[in-house]
């Protein structure tokens, strides 16, 4: 069962609003084999040329679903990315039916870690920190958690090996994967 958190920056959430993102983003829950509960984030801004972005994450056990769309209508920017999230999901179903239809969906989850303060200024400061749950699988399917994150490197244990592996986007558009180990 899809829950709902909707946010707004620069606006108030109606109650149309909110009915009309429900109603868009509910059904993609019969792509969902998922008997519990998850939270759609969804933010909605409005930006002082008129533009409306619409940006939506859906934490999965196995996956995290994330789109944003800008546009000058508001119901045309929850349209746009709740298409987008239909893709992706069945961009991601379709390649892990095709890898392994009996071994199942594997869990993912990337808890977010509360930001420190930090105590000294340093000119190498962390401002950021995640603690990432590392869960077996392989390349191509870290490629494609790193695709539907929207981001340009991606950490995993590789399924063969144990070993942890980095896959990353490469400026020709392109794929990279570092395997940490002992070099040979």
């Amino acid at each position: 069962m899809l829950k709902f958190n909707v946010r707004g920056e620069n606006i108030e959430v109606t109650e149309a609003i909110r009915d009309y993102v429900e109603k868009r983003l509910s059904k993609l829950e019969k792509f969902f084999n998922y008997a519990g509960d998850s939270i759609a984030h969804v933010n909605l801004k409005v930006y002082s040329d008129k533009k409306y972005k619409v940006e939506v994450t859906i934490p999965l056990p196995y996956l995290v679903l994330r789109a944003e769309e800008t546009s000058p209508d508001m119901y045309g920017s929850i349209d746009l990315v709740t298409d987008k999230l239909e893709r992706q999901i069945r961009k991601y179903k379709t390649k892990i039916n095709r890898k392994s239809r009996e071994k199942g969906v594997k869990e993912f989850q990337m808890p977010e870690v509360p930001e420190k303060p930090a105590e000294d200024e340093k000119k190498f400061e962390v401002v950021r920190t995640k603690r990432v749950s590392l869960k077996p699988m392989d390349s191509e399917e870290a490629i494609l958690q790193m695709d539907m994150l929207g981001h340009d490197f991606f950490i995993y244990e590789d399924a063969e090996t144990e070993g942890i592996n980095i896959v990353y986007r490469r400026q020709d558009g392109r794929y990279g994967l570092i395997e940490a180990g002992d070099e040979d």
